[in-house]
């Protein structure tokens, strides 16, 4: 049971095809975790257009899956990055945005088998 992301609208605009949907859980687990590690290196390193290119790149796929408060830490971090903020502002939000994505890969493998 889903409790870290909601398909509600990858079955919309799938119809359904239970194919696609793996495929893009797939996707998700194998490119989001990467592009967040990226993101908070970026951060880390003061590089605020490339820190704002990953968070942009998630931004969508953190949609999809329904994930409104990943979303939502998402939006924060973009809304930092072209403010060119300090990291310690940010500290926190990156934490939990890694938090909230690290559980739903977690969940989505179990719930689809994926490794």
């Amino acid at each position: 049971m889903a409790l870290h992301y909601n398909l509600a609208k990858v079955h919309e605009i799938s119809d359904n095809d239970t194919e696609f949907v793996v495929e893009l859980l797939k996707l998700f687990v194998r490119d989001v975790p990467s592009d967040l590690s990226e993101m908070i290196a970026a951060i880390k390193e003061k590089k605020h257009s490339e820190a704002y290119s990953f968070s942009h790149k998630m931004k969508p796929s953190l949609d999809l899956l329904g994930m409104t408060i990943a979303y939502e830490e998402n939006l924060c971090i973009e809304n930092w990055t072209r403010e060119k903020g300090k990291k310690k502002e940010i500290k926190d939000t990156y934490k939990s945005l890694e938090h909230h994505i690290e559980k739903a890969v977690k969940e989505i493998r179990k719930d689809f088998n994926l490794h």
